[in-house]
Formats: structure tokens, C-alpha cells, sequence
């Protein structure tokens, strides 16, 4: 987070989107810097690794909103439209997928980011469009047009869904978690005793987070398989928001009502809107809890963010 909204001192404050249509200018650019920084803290390995977990989210966001909702686009058509309505990872992932699919092709991340010095001394103290951002790529890349001309700009920037091309990623860090949750997904309630405590030794908080991801991308697991995670490695105990987030949509969506209060609690302690409304979407679509959770929602309403109060209060149908 930090890295991130230090970037946006460049990109999005120095460098600024001219409407909100344009808002991955802002924010793709800012997780592609973002993520940069990571690469030069712990290693080209660790950028790739975040990256796919980028990619996984955009995959978790379109899932969710659908894969032929407009709002998906790179570039939004806002017309008559709040952009609080439109908010979502999607300029995010989708922009800084674009930004790494480009790097990839034209010759890698000291390329790329001799572009991005470039493209800010362009911009600096103005607001752009895309269209903006397009034509300086290419005047900048003039000796690759023809490489340039091969992307195709039309779905990336304007198709709804996933993006017509997906960048190359290590798979180095990715790989013990693909393997640890393809364990959990392939398992019998007769393999449930293999798992222990000891899958975890080798990983860092970033893996457990990948791996929680992508399980839930998958089907809800049984009832009797996050139990049985609980007793082996006591997520309960962590209280890392981005795991403990993960984990309790993951005990949701397995219908395990212990996981109800611990649920609601981490969507009223906190007042990230990332949190704050998939665990309440999550609760609202579980029928045991769905009152408690319009209830609870009710009470807290007042002190929230009022763009989570109103994005929350429309996914629980609240908003008379």
C-alpha cells in the first residue's frame, strides 16, 4: 500500500486521468511501479509472483460483476453512470496487465520504464485520455510500430471480460501454491489427515494469500475440508487483513456458520471497501445469515465511508 500511494505522486497526481473513464491511466501505471518496487526489494521472482496474483483478482472481479458487464472495460463509457458505480480492481489489474503484456513485448522492464520516465516529463501537471497515453506510446516506440500494431488495442481498451492476451509470468513462487490448493481441491474426505501444519513451513505471507486465492476462484470447498484447514493451520490465529480476509470469504462461501460473527466483525472493524464488501456480499448470499448481515450492516451504516455504505447498501438491496 505504501509503495503504492507513493507512486501515485507520479502517476495520478503528477500525470492525472482527464475523467473518471480513463482512471486506469491512474491506477494501472500506479500497480505497475507499485509492483516494481517490489521487484527491486525482494527480487524479479517476488514482481512476477504479485503480478499473477493481479491476474487472479481480475479473474475473482470478473467472476463477480460478468464477463460481458461494461464496466469491465479498461475504458468505461460513464455516461450517465456514477463512477463510484464502476469501481472496481479492473483499472487496476486489467491497466497494469496491458502495462506488463507491453513490457514483454518491447523488450522488457529498463525499456519499459524508459518509456514511463518519458511519458511523465511528456505529462507532467496535465490531464490525459487514453487516446493521449496511445499516441505517446507510439511516437515513443516509433522503431516498433510494427509490434505496436499487432496488439489489439480495440478489446483491451473497450471489450468487456478478460483481456485478449495474457503476459508470461515466473512461476517460481506461484508453483508451491498451485500445488498446495490443487491438494485441498483433489482431496477425499480419506486424504483430509495428510495435510498437517508443515505445508506451511516454507511459505511467506504472500503464498498463503495466493493460495487462499486461488481456491477461490475454484467451487466452494466441503464443509468438512476448511474445517479441517482450521485444525491444521489456524487461520483464525492470523490476523494479516489480506489472509484473514481471504480465509472467512473462503469459510463463507463453504456455508460454515462459526465463521458468521468472525465474518461480520472484520466487516465492521475495518473500513477498507475491499474488505468491507465482498465479506458482506458473501454473507448476504449465505441464507442463515443473510438478515444478520443486513442487521449489522444497518447499524454501522452511519460510520462508514459513504461510498461503502452505498455500494454495500445496493449489493444487500438496501438503497431505498
Amino acid at each position: 500500500v505504501i509503495a503504492h500511494e507513493i507512486s501515485h505522486s507520479w502517476t495520478g497526481n503528477l500525470v492525472t486521468n482527464k475523467t473518471w473513464e480513463h482512471f486506469w491511466l491512474n491506477e494501472g501505471h500506479t500497480v505497475y511501479l507499485e509492483r516494481r518496487i517490489g521487484g527491486r526489494l525482494f527480487g524479479e521472482q517476488f514482481r512476477h509472483f504479485k503480478a499473477l496474483g493481479g491476474w487472479r483478482e481480475l479473474q475473482n472481479t470478473i467472476n463477480t460483476l460478468g464477463d460481458k458487464n461494461p464496466v469491465t472495460n479498461l475504458v468505461p463509457n460513464l455516461k450517465e453512470v456514477d463512477p463510484d458505480d464502476a469501481y472496481s480492481s479492473v483499472p487496476y489489474e486489467k491497466g497494469f496487465a496491458l502495462l506488463f503484456y507491453l513490457e514483454q513485448l518491447l523488450g522488457g522492464p529498463d525499456v519499459f520504464m524508459g518509456f514511463l520516465k518519458a511519458y511523465i516529463q511528456e505529462f507532467a501537471y496535465k490531464s490525459i485520455a487514453t487516446e493521449d497515453w496511445k499516441k505517446f506510446l507510439y511516437s515513443y516506440f516509433k522503431d516498433k510500430v510494427d509490434i505496436l500494431d499487432k496488439v489489439d488495442w480495440n478489446s483491451w481498451f473497450y471489450a468487456p471480460g478478460m483481456p485478449p492476451a495474457k503476459p508470461t509470468y515466473d512461476m517460481t513462487l506461484a508453483n508451491a501454491c498451485v500445488a498446495l490448493s490443487q491438494r485441498w481441491i483433489k482431496a477425499k474426505e480419506s486424504d483430509l489427515g495428510s495435510f498437517s501444519s508443515a505445508d506451511l513451513k516454507e511459505m511467506s505471507s504472500h503464498q498463503l494469500i495466493e493460495f487462499l486465492a486461488l481456491l477461490l476462484l475454484e467451487a466452494p470447498l466441503p464443509l468438512s475440508h476448511v474445517q479441517r484447514m482450521q485444525q491444521v493451520y489456524d487461520f483464525n490465529a492470523i490476523y494479516n487483513s489480506e489472509i484473514r480476509f481471504r480465509w472467512l470469504r473462503l469459510c463463507i462461501k463453504s456455508r460454515w456458520e462459526e465463521a458468521i460473527p468472525l465474518a461480520l466483525k472484520m466487516a465492521t472493524d475495518q473500513g477498507r471497501m475491499k474488505f468491507t464488501r465482498p465479506l458482506f456480499r458473501d454473507l448476504y448470499n449465505f441464507d442463515k445469515c443473510r438478515d444478520l448481515a443486513v442487521k449489522t450492516f444497518l447499524e454501522h451504516r452511519a460510520s462508514m465511508h459513504p461510498v461503502t455504505s452505498m455500494l454495500v447498501g445496493k449489493d444487500l438491496q438496501q438503497n431505498q
